[in-house]
């Protein structure tokens, strides 16, 4: 593997930054999670905003333009002579001290560009479903530090795991602080009842998700009626079907909630036809390599 840290190739085992990157210290950074499926990256401009205006929002200034992000992203999977990849984008703000004063941090931030393969969840689940549950630790208020920045402080989402795993799950639910649902600890979540399909609103707590995106595109294009609006547990409870959505996720069925058996305990009709869509725009959209 060959990685890519301010615009140079390193082997993994020399891939390396300073102890004193305030992205390790502190998490103080920003990252993208990105597909590549069969030769062409899939919402690589999306992705590539959302990287910005993250950045923007923490005031960290990226060293790269979009444009030269973008092909430092191509050029870090040609390197890896990848076909189907996973790229990882980390920028930090870089070499600081043991304070958090960020003007301490000397030079430009680190841009650090990871180019693998991926499987979230075990083949099994996709074609069974997934069963997850709710745990006690809720989403970071919008007012703390903002879910919409996808930072490197993932310690929220990291605890809400661990309760899942303790529980032997492998994905939670996580509540906003008024209790409605947000999303799972590394997806957006959706819910099917008579054929309509339902999200919470990127407002309340959950990350403005890129496949949760192309979903809607996909439902809206295929007439599908679909409502961003607050969601109950109950609502989840009650509903005809549910999946998760993320770009390593991809589109996940879950076919049981807190031991509540949704729909009728299988992947349902609506979100077997939406990943059917879903794959065949991977196959069609996005930056040729």
């Amino acid at each position: 593997m060959k990685v890519y840290i301010n615009g140079k190739f390193y082997d993994k085992k020399d891939a390396k930054i300073s102890v004193f990157d305030h992205g390790l210290l502190y998490g103080d950074g920003v990252f993208e999670g990105i597909r590549a499926y069969n030769r062409l990256v899939f919402k690589l401009k999306e992705h590539i905003e959302r990287l910005f205006e993250s950045a923007q929002s923490i005031m960290l200034k990226i060293p790269l333009n979009k444009n030269q992000m973008t092909k430092a992203v191509i050029s870090t999977i040609k390197e890896n002579k990848l076909k189907d990849a996973y790229i990882r984008i980390l920028v930090t703000r870089g070499e600081g001290d043991l304070g958090l004063d960020p003007r301490k941090c000397e030079g430009a931030a680190a841009v650090i560009i990871i180019a693998d393969t991926i499987a979230l969840y075990p083949e099994k689940f996709y074609k069974q479903g997934l069963e997850i549950i709710t745990v006690p630790t809720v989403r970071n208020l919008p007012e703390a530090v903002n879910p919409q920045i996808k930072s490197l402080n993932y310690l929220n989402n990291i605890l809400a795991k661990i309760e899942a795993i303790n529980a032997g799950f492998d994905e939670a639910i996580m509540l906003d602080t008024l209790g409605y649902i947000a999303e799972c600890t590394g997806d957006n979540i959706f819910i099917a009842k008579h054929n309509e399909l339902y999200t919470p609103p990127q407002c309340m707590g959950t990350l403005r998700g890129i496949t949760r995106d192309t979903v809607l595109e996909i439902a809206r294009k295929n007439r599908i009626p679909v409502h961003e609006h607050v969601l109950t547990r109950h609502e989840l409870y009650i509903s005809d079907e549910c999946f998760l959505t993320g770009t390593a996720a991809e589109i996940i069925p879950v076919v049981k909630v807190d031991g509540r058996v949704i729909g009728d305990g299988k992947p349902g009709e609506l979100t077997l036809r939406l990943t059917k869509k879903f794959k065949e725009s991977t196959k069609k959209e996005g930056t040729r390599y």
